[in-house]
């Protein structure tokens, strides 16, 4: 990685926020830091770890455990598990999937054993030669998930035995084609169905839908070929949760069908009356909508216009879909709407006043659009709003006054904007903040001090290099913080001192060069840290490392271009939670790190230079 500040976001581009429901982060952090926002491992496990919220294993958990350490023994003496209980039976076959121990030979001996729960996703050598064991549970299998495996058309067709199936995910099965999902058809009684990433869920793929009545969730993320077919989803009236992102061709014609207003063009009024009072035709359609997701789809306001009917509607993406300030005169209908994304959209104050109508709105994501102070005003009656994205607006200190009622306020994203030191006071009286971004921002150390009030603050981001040691000074009233982020803030040693103040701290970045071994001394006291980022600090040496070596709670460091060599490494033999280390730049070998990894650190899994 290149400089302190080589995280400054990009003007513009898509958001990645939109890929797996994962909110990743705008700026290419070096090493563990950036594996661990992008991947499942995320801050709230670690969180949950360092609260001692998982719970020692009980007695049956540790001897399911022992059998699978030498299953091939009791496979070939016993041949089959059919004799146990169902639940003992459960317990063996998930800790065998997530050992990886499972294979065609003892997956054998998991034949009629009454499975009621069969997740396989992203296990290698899931293949058509399992499904007629997976198959064999029968009338008991309720979840089956074989995403990313080589199961192909036959295989899927071994399923339709199962009736009782609940929950269904294919997702990134390259093998199955359009034929194959006609298999599913008379799976009636499934309420969760997912195909991500699916080349065989085209338009007219879909019609093998039609027949899932008790269908709840469906998720199409990234099918590419569904345009045209979602007509054949309005007879799904139970569907609650329906996820259509980044499918590229969806547009406004297909929003049509989701309101039961598709067909209405071709009907004279009276004609339609006739229908309706007769029973002959429903146009309730997906009345029962809960959550739709559109993101990075061709929709525009004329197909958010189509929507005015989900009233039960609670959450809406089109995060990246070419609407503006237009539609939020449909938007504004959906009374009941919880969640709306708004992200990256084509936004400016044009419109903008419909937003005082969604008055129970409880998550507003603004982020990267035109809008300026002018349409803050719109928001201050949303007194139920308690998380606002507002990154890379056109908004500065005279819009934050618009923020001081919002009472509810959780969260708030101000990075990218020109909030400065003034802007601080209008929200300094929101007592429930828990999480405040000013990355990028133009505040300064002396204006710091008004967040003192903000006693419920968890996590501050301060990435911005007019931030200095005098600010983390201002700072040390927040003593519940458990996540500061001073990336690129231009914090010396002496800044260091003042970090005694926050010992509940979990996660902490300091990357702005002005640390030596010096100030790592300070920095060892805060044993709670499972995450350390270090990183541009160039005059880090070893002794660093020994200092380090004893914040044993630690999952993630990042100690990239700096002083550290391989004699270094032995310090970390501590650190048994670790599971992410990144040394890039500096004078460490893959090879040392991988002896290290093998001898003293089996829970490290990724780690750099590799």
């Amino acid at each position: 990685m290149g400089g302190a500040c080589s995280r400054k976001s990009g003007g513009g581009g898509s958001s990645s926020s939109s890929e797996d429901g994962i909110q990743r982060g705008r700026y290419c952090k070096s090493g563990s830091s950036k594996w661990l926002r992008t991947s499942s491992f995320s801050r709230l496990s670690l969180d949950n770890n360092q609260q001692g919220n998982i719970n020692s294993p009980s007695l049956l958990e540790l001897c399911i455990q022992n059998i699978c350490q030498d299953i091939d023994m009791y496979v070939e003496k016993y041949g089959t598990f059919d004799k146990l209980p169902r639940d003992i039976s459960q317990q063996l076959f998930d800790e065998l999937v997530v050992s990886c121990k499972l294979n065609d030979v003892i997956l054998e001996a998991f034949r009629d054993c009454a499975i009621e729960e069969i997740c396989l996703a992203d296990c290698p050598g899931v293949e058509d030669s399992w499904m007629d064991i997976i198959s064999s549970q029968g009338a008991a299998l309720l979840s089956v998930d074989l995403s990313g495996s080589d199961v192909t058309d036959s295989g899927l067709n071994t399923l339709r035995n199962c009736r009782n199936l609940r929950q269904l995910a294919f997702n990134c099965c390259d093998q199955i084609s359009e034929n194959g999902i006609q298999h599913i058809m008379g799976l009636s009684n499934l309420t969760s169905l997912s195909f991500k990433r699916s080349n065989a869920i085209t338009a007219q793929g879909l019609s093998a839908f039609t027949g899932l009545v008790n269908l709840i969730k469906l998720d199409l993320e990234r099918c590419s070929g569904i345009h045209g077919g979602l007509v054949h989803l309005k007879g799904l009236t139970k569907l609650e949760s329906l996820k259509i992102r980044c499918c590229n061709s969806i547009t406004d014609e297909d929003m049509q069908p989701l309101s039961g207003s598709g067909m209405l063009f071709l009907l004279h009024n009276y004609v339609l009356t006739a229908l309706v009072s007769s029973n002959f035709i429903n146009f309730s359609a997906l009345t029962n909508l809960k959550e739709l997701q559109l993101s990075c789809n061709k929709v525009t306001d004329a197909g958010v216009d189509y929507l005015k009917g989900l009233h039960k509607l609670l959450l809406l993406n089109v995060e990246g879909c070419p609407v503006t300030g237009a539609c939020l005169g449909a938007i504004s209908d959906l009374l009941a709407l919880s969640y709306l994304n708004l992200n990256r959209c084509s936004f400016s104050d044009n419109g903008c006043e419909k937003f005082a109508g969604l008055l129970n709105l409880k998550v507003l994501n603004l982020g990267f659009n035109n809008i300026t102070d002018t349409s803050l005003v719109s928001l201050k009656g949303l007194t139920k709003l308690e998380s606002l994205n507002l990154d890379s607006c056109r908004i500065g200190d005279e819009g934050l006054r618009n923020l001081t009622g919002l009472l509810n306020l959780k969260n708030l994203e101000l990075s990218d904007t020109a909030v400065g030191s003034t802007g601080l006071k209008h929200i300094s009286g929101l007592a429930r903040l828990e999480n405040l971004n000013l990355s990028f921002t133009v505040v300064s150390d002396g204006s710091l001090r008004k967040l003192s009030g903000l006693t419920s603050l968890k996590s501050l981001n301060l990435d911005s290099r007019q931030i200095t040691d005098a600010g983390l000074e201002g700072l040390t009233g927040l003593t519940g913080l458990t996540h500061l982020d001073l990336f690129g803030a231009r914090i010396t040693d002496r800044g260091t001192n003042w970090l005694r103040y926050f010992k509940s701290l979990r996660s902490l970045e300091i990357c702005g060069g002005g640390i030596t071994d010096a100030g790592v001394k300070n920095i060892k006291e805060l044993v709670t840290l499972t995450l350390l980022n270090l990183s541009q600090n160039a005059n880090l040496t070893d002794k660093a490392l020994e200092m380090i070596s004893g914040l044993t709670a630690l999952v993630s460091l990042n100690v990239s271009n700096s002083r550290i060599t391989n004699a270094g490494l032995h310090h970390l033999k501590s650190l048994k939670n670790l599971r992410s280390l990144s040394l890039e730049s500096c004078k460490v070998s893959a090879s040392e790190i991988r002896k290290l990894q093998s001898t003293e650190l089996p829970n490290l899994v990724n780690f750099r230079p590799e």
